[in-house]
């Protein structure tokens, strides 16, 4: 060690510099190499780490700004869905809603000689189902039949009205009416998917 140091002193002095110099480079790059970079990379960690922290706390305090907002949505979105429901019902309960129309033309007086429910016509998200009508009362019965129908809940399209042997029975004229009446459904994820299918494989003539 003491051979190292007089050998140092013996060197020119701008010998001596330049090796303190490339000494001093080397500290400083060892150093870098293993504290510095070290510190780096955690440093790196931990801000990456703090701004997802930043990022949640955010979000959080942007959900508890806005709950009573959300909330508000929520129950608005429901009520829409709720009356959408009521409005086209499923398949199972399109039994109960046919009956509901005979009891209507039953409690307007009016005597149901047909009810019948023909082939379902389907759309893209909702099936028509038709029921052939035939009634037969006076037109005070008929009318308020119709308003009825027309006051329900449900969906309920009443077309092709026609009226025909009129009789006077009892000091009143009494006809015989049919019409057809139209309600909706909504089809199943499977009942779509099946519907699509077929159409697909129609013929392209078919489709039309």
């Amino acid at each position: 060690m003491n051979n190292l140091i007089e050998r140092f002193f013996d060197l020119e002095s701008r010998q001596r510099t330049m090796l303190c110099a490339i000494l001093v480079l080397l500290v400083a790059a060892g150093y870098w190499s293993f504290v510095y970079s070290g510190r780096r990379a955690e440093m790196a960690s931990l801000r990456e780490k703090v701004e997802a922290l930043r990022d949640q706390r955010n979000a959080k305090e942007h959900l508890v700004a806005n709950l009573d907002e959300e909330r508000a949505t929520i129950r608005q979105l429901q009520g829409d869905l709720q009356r959408a429901e009521v409005q086209l019902p499923d398949k199972k309960e399109i039994p109960d809603l046919l009956s509901m129309i005979s009891s209507v033309g039953r409690e307007a007086g009016l005597e149901i000689l047909l009810f019948r429910q023909k082939a379902e016509r389907y759309q893209d998200f909702y099936a028509e189902v038709p029921v052939d009508v035939l009634v037969r009362g006076n037109y005070h019965q008929v009318a308020t039949f119709f308003d009825h129908v027309g006051q329900l809940d449900r969906i309920v399209n009443v077309s092709d009205i026609s009226m025909k042997d009129p009789k006077d029975e009892n000091g009143a004229m009494v006809v015989s009416t049919s019409c057809s009446a139209v309600t909706f459904r909504f089809l199943d994820e499977a009942e779509r998917q099946r519907i699509a299918k077929q159409k697909a494989e129609q013929p392209d003539g078919a489709k039309r």
